[in-house]
Formats: structure tokens, C-alpha cells, sequence
């Protein structure tokens, strides 16, 4: 078996090192014992995402002072910045896009020269902001973020579930934190942070860090709070919230935050956390991070979840009334291990955070909820591979898990290949010797990133037993080439017997199955996936009559229901089309359906423009520009 190239622990961030010195990575204890991730030695993780230099200097730690103002919608403050330089550097470069800098100075308040330098605007790096040191490991920025920093949403009350309070929150991945943070916005190098946050009363503030005490309150209005996550963390997970919100307890650990309409159902659906984390502890160890609490954010948020660590962000669409979404709550905990505790050291090895996560959520589902709903999601995830590979072509760069950017090509490459990657993996081990081996990746990788080569080098020195299982498993094949290798472990084809007799039957002789109402979630979804793709205005009527699909309180569901009918043209869903794009943002649902609606040419783009004018402004950026590219957008 070939061991590691290089040491374990010379991790970091983006290029070789040898002159750094790095601390050894600790679980817990005050900010003074701040954990500094090492530098990583391969050259091969240069992350092209961040003008940084962590070779020469980088961030180890940072310490906000921000004031929210929500009339102007604007965050601004104080950053103070703690630099680990190598000897003799006299520079640090740090990422900004569209910051205001107004002095940067060192510790004893001594002015420090910096330069902002030339914007890049593809894929929104920014622009680099070079400081001189002068022997400064200090630096204390005064800045503002833009009113259109990317990474901020700022709602108005009328965009809310209460209707009387305004509300911000942040989505920091992949690399939009440099809109509202001075500081090196890389997943490799990691940061332990405080922050002071001051917002209007009776706003409340969450944060991905623990809050220290009861909000302050500052007479004029205003009140403060503190927070701090005294663990090393990739910048992308520094997150924030404010509005009018409340928080219900679970269990001992875990909670939820949502506005006073929303809490009651909030709390109903995600009342199994408590259970999914004892479940994920048993599985892979011990959870780090102190409390695990949700944050049920309005509905413009435009992910499913962030796992932003002890404080996941999650949409409201996944709450369906029977928890029947809650693989969204699983894949979020997940994090905690896979993505947080151990982290893609670049964009383009993402699988390692979402492909591993995936894996993880399956067998908390399974845990809770049983074998026969684990193996149908995981069902759900093989077509999906399917049909990616079918549309883009099985030997096509994008399908390999290990890529030279992001994950372009949507879930089914870094989520779903990266998960049956995995289950494949156990299927030939053996679940117990699976387990132990990720366990023990996840333990001795704790809070540093990493590399695909580097999990594949684990794989090879502590998983694989000899030459022949080596050959069976075909490791490299499933990391770094395209497409899906011979030896994937299939789901079992029973998982959905029923539904795919069903949809047979209604393919045959139009028979709608009297058994949907009992199905569960993933076995509807299975039903609508695979109907015909074209289906008259009739058919589309009696699907919608028997099954109730315009009615459902499943958003997953619904999406199904209307995407399927814009692709045949059907004018009744038209109206409730434009009512769900106007009230959900999540990227997932608003820009396929905006996609749908410009294939259909003369017929849907006029439709497509008109609600587009009128919902654009009320999108995150990351929904506005994957809809913007549908439609043609440039401005």
C-alpha cells in the first residue's frame, strides 16, 4: 500500500511552504487558544478562487465590530485581522470585492500603506488588497460593505412572514464573504473569529458562532451582541442573521430560530434533530461544535441550507408538515463532520464536502427513519446521475468528482456521484471496516483541509487491503475521471417496485394509482419524475384532480407538478407558477422554472419576462445571476 507524499500534518492553505510554523490543531478552549491551521505542501491545490498569498502571509483570526443600518442597507465597522507571516515578509494580501476602505492600521494604531488593485470580475474574485506589513501581525481595517454586497440580502418588512420588521441574512459560499469581510476568502485557510454586531431593537441577531451573554443594549435604540467561534473555520461559514425572530428549543443541544408565524411549524418539522445528532455520533464521533441550532430563514434565501456551523440556515420550503424533507436537516448536521470539521482545501475537490456529506445524510436517514427510506432517496440520487450523464455525456470533464473548478454541472457530480463513490466503497469493505476508516479521517483531519489525492492516499494506506481489492475498488477511476465507473453498487431495484409499476401502468392505459395518497414523499416523487414528457392539457388536469399536485404542502412536489406542466404548456398552472416565484427564491426551484419557461419559446419567454420584471429585485444574488444566465441577462 503507497503511503501519503507528504505528512498529514502540513496542511493548509493553497501553496508550498516550508518557512511557517504551524500549531497543532486543538477541539475547544477560549479564543486565546486560537487553533491555526498549517500550510498545505502540495502544489496542486493552489486555489485560483482568492488573490491571497497564504505562503508568504495569512489570516488566522478575525475580530468584527459591525454596525448593522437597515435604511441604507449597509454593514459597516471595524475588522481587526491577526497575520501569521513567514520570516521576512513585508506584505499581506487579502480579498475584497466592492469593500470601502477608509484607513487600515496596525496594532498600536500606526498608519499601514495598502493598495486595492485591479477588479476581477469573472466569478466574482474581486479585486486584491495588498497591505504592507511593516512588522505589523495586527491589522485593524475600517471599512463599509457595499449597499449591493453579494452576500447579503436585505429584506423589507413586507418581505417577511410578520410584515413589521426588515431582515438581513448572509450566504457566504463559495467565495461572496469578501463582499462584507476584509480578509482571505479561501476554504484553505481557516480562521477562528469574534464578533461585535450592533442591529435596531427589537431586532434579534444570530450568528455561525456561539452568542456570549445577553444582547447589550445600548440606549439609543440599539442594542449589541457578541459572538465567538473559537475554531479554526474556512471563511466561507462566517454567517449572519437579523430579524424579528424567536428561538423553541429541541433537546438539550439543538434548536430552532424562526419569526413568531413561522416557529410553531418550524419546530414541528425539525423536532428529530436531537435524535440525528446522537445518530451521527455513533456513526463517525463525536460533534465539536457545542450546540447544533437552525435558523428557518424567509423564503428569498436561496439554498435548501447552509451549514454554517451551530447555526444552520434553512429555506421554509422544506417544510412540508410531515417531515418528509428532512434529509435537508440530515445533509446540513452532516456538514458538521464533512465540510466544516474537515474541509475541501479547494473549489474544485467540493465533492469532499458535499459528496461525503451526502453519503453521511443517507445513513442519518436510515438511522431515524428506516433502511426502506434510506435506500429510496438513495434511488432518487442514482437517476439523477443518470440523467446528468445522459445530457451531458458520460466522458465529460465536469463528471469527474475531482475537477479544476466548481461543480457546474449541479448536484448529481459533487452530491450524488461523490455519495455512490462512497456507498460503493462500503459495499466492498464491509459497512464496519467503511465506518472505522471515516471515522478515522474525519479524527485525524479535524479542523484542517484537504485534498482529493490526499483522500485517496487515506483511502490506500489505512482502507484497502492488497492489490486485488485495490483493483476492485477503483479509486482513482471514481475521484479523478469522468463519468461512472463499472463497479457502482447499484440501489436496490425493490426500493421502488410499486411506483415504477405504477408508472407503467398509467404509460399503458392511463391508470392514476389510488395508492399515491399513502406513498411516501420520495415514491410520489419517483411517480412524477417518470411520467411522459408529454402529456395533453386533459391528462395534466386528471393528474392534477386524483393527486391533488397544484394543492400539496410539499414544495419538492409541487416544483415536480409545475415544472412538468410548463413543459407541456399548460395555461391553469400559469397563474400559481407566477405566485410560487414570486414568494420562494431557492435557486433550486426558481431557475429551472424560469429555464423551462424560455424553452418553450414563444410561448413561455414572453411569460418568463414578465415575472422575471417583477420578482428579480426580491432574489438573492445567487438566484438573480443563475436566472439571469437563462435568460440571456447581462446587466
Amino acid at each position: 500500500m503507497r503511503r501519503l507524499a507528504a505528512p498529514l500534518a502540513l496542511l493548509l492553505a493553497s501553496t508550498a511552504c516550508t518557512t511557517m510554523e504551524a500549531a497543532p490543531a486543538a477541539t475547544s478552549g477560549p479564543v486565546a487558544d486560537r487553533m491555526v491551521s498549517p500550510i498545505l505542501t502540495s502544489p496542486e491545490a493552489v486555489d485560483s478562487s482568492t488573490h491571497a498569498q497564504p505562503q508568504v502571509a495569512r489570516v488566522t483570526h478575525v475580530a468584527l465590530d459591525l454596525d448593522l443600518d437597515f435604511d441604507a442597507r449597509r454593514v459597516g465597522g471595524v475588522a481587526v485581522l491577526d497575520v501569521l507571516a513567514s520570516p521576512g515578509a513585508d506584505e499581506i494580501v487579502l480579498d475584497s470585492n466592492g469593500l470601502e476602505i477608509a484607513r487600515i492600521t496596525d496594532g498600536a494604531g500606526r498608519e499601514l500603506a495598502y493598495e486595492l488593485g485591479a477588479m476581477v470580475e469573472a466569478g466574482g474574485k474581486g479585486a486584491p488588497l495588498t497591505v504592507q506589513l511593516d512588522g505589523a501581525t495586527s491589522l485593524r481595517i475600517a471599512y463599509r460593505a457595499p449597499a449591493d454586497a453579494s452576500a447579503l440580502q436585505w429584506l423589507s418588512a413586507e418581505q417577511t412572514a410578520g410584515g413589521e420588521h426588515p431582515f438581513l441574512f448572509s450566504q457566504g459560499q463559495a467565495i461572496l464573504n469578501r463582499t462584507w469581510i476584509p480578509t482571505q476568502d479561501s476554504p484553505g485557510i481557516r480562521q477562528t473569529w469574534e464578533a461585535r454586531i450592533t442591529a435596531p431593537k427589537p431586532l434579534e441577531v444570530v450568528m455561525s458562532g456561539v452568542r456570549r451573554g445577553e444582547p447589550e443594549d445600548l440606549g439609543n435604540g440599539r442594542r449589541a451582541f457578541t459572538f465567538v467561534m473559537d475554531k479554526p473555520v474556512p471563511p466561507y461559514l462566517i454567517a449572519i442573521a437579523a430579524g424579528d425572530i424567536e428561538f423553541r428549543a429541541i433537546g438539550p443541544r439543538t434548536g430552532v430560530w424562526a419569526e413568531p408565524s413561522v416557529i410553531d411549524r418550524a419546530h414541528a418539522e425539525v423536532a428529530d434533530t436531537e435524535a440525528m445528532v446522537v445518530e451521527a455520533e455513533k456513526l463517525y464521533g463525536e460533534y465539536r461544535w457545542g450546540r447544533y441550532d437552525m435558523i428557518v430563514l424567509p423564503p428569498a434565501f436561496p439554498y435548501g441550507g447552509m451549514e454554517n456551523p451551530v447555526m444552520t440556515f434553512l429555506t421554509p420550503t422544506f417544510v412540508a408538515g410531515d417531515r418528509s424533507n428532512n434529509g435537508l436537516v440530515a445533509h446540513e448536521l452532516a456538514h458538521s463532520w464533512s465540510g466544516n470539521l474537515v474541509t475541501n482545501a479547494v473549489w474544485g475537490d467540493s465533492w469532499l464536502n458535499e459528496g461525503v456529506t451526502t453519503y453521511f445524510e443517507n445513513r442519518i436517514v436510515e438511522a431515524v427513519y428506516g433502511k426502506q427510506r434510506a435506500e429510496q432517496e438513495a434511488a432518487l440520487m442514482y437517476a439523477n446521475i443518470l440523467e446528468t450523464l445522459a445530457e451531458v455525456g458520460a466522458d465529460a470533464p465536469g463528471t469527474a468528482l475531482s475537477t479544476d473548478g466548481g461543480y457546474e454541472l449541479g448536484s448529481a457530480i459533487a452530491y450524488d456521484k461523490g455519495a455512490f463513490f462512497l456507498r460503493t466503497v462500503e459495499n466492498i469493505v464491509g459497512r464496519e471496516r467503511f465506518d472505522a476508516w471515516l471515522r478515522q479521517w474525519f479524527d485525524n483531519h479535524a479542523f484542517q483541509p484537504a485534498t482529493s489525492e490526499m483522500f485517496y492516499e487515506d483511502m490506500m494506506a489505512n482502507l484497502v487491503r492488497g492489490a486485488d481489492e485495490a483493483e476492485a475498488l477503483m479509486l482513482r477511476e471514481w475521484i479523478f475521471e469522468p463519468g461512472l465507473p463499472g463497479n457502482v453498487a447499484r440501489p436496490d431495484p425493490a426500493a421502488f417496485a410499486a411506483v415504477d409499476g405504477a408508472v407503467e401502468a398509467y404509460k399503458a392505459n392511463g391508470a392514476i394509482p389510488a395508492a399515491y395518497a399513502g406513498w411516501t414523499a420520495a415514491e410520489q416523487m419517483r411517480f412524477l419524475d417518470n411520467l411522459p414528457a408529454e402529456l395533453s392539457a386533459g391528462q395534466l388536469a386528471a393528474l392534477d384532480t386524483a393527486l391533488g399536485l397544484s394543492r400539496t404542502g410539499n414544495n419538492e412536489i409541487l416544483f415536480l407538478w409545475l415544472e412538468m406542466a410548463l413543459e407541456n404548456r399548460y395555461e391553469p398552472a400559469v397563474p400559481q407558477v407566477e405566485s410560487f416565484l414570486a414568494e420562494v427564491g431557492r435557486a433550486k426551484f426558481v431557475r429551472p422554472l424560469f429555464a423551462v419557461l424560455w424553452n418553450e419559446g414563444e410561448w413561455g419567454r414572453p411569460i418568463a419576462t414578465r415575472i422575471y420584471a417583477e420578482t428579480r429585485s426580491g432574489y438573492h444574488a445567487v438566484t438573480r445571476a443563475g436566472v439571469d444566465r437563462v435568460l440571456g441577462r447581462t446587466d
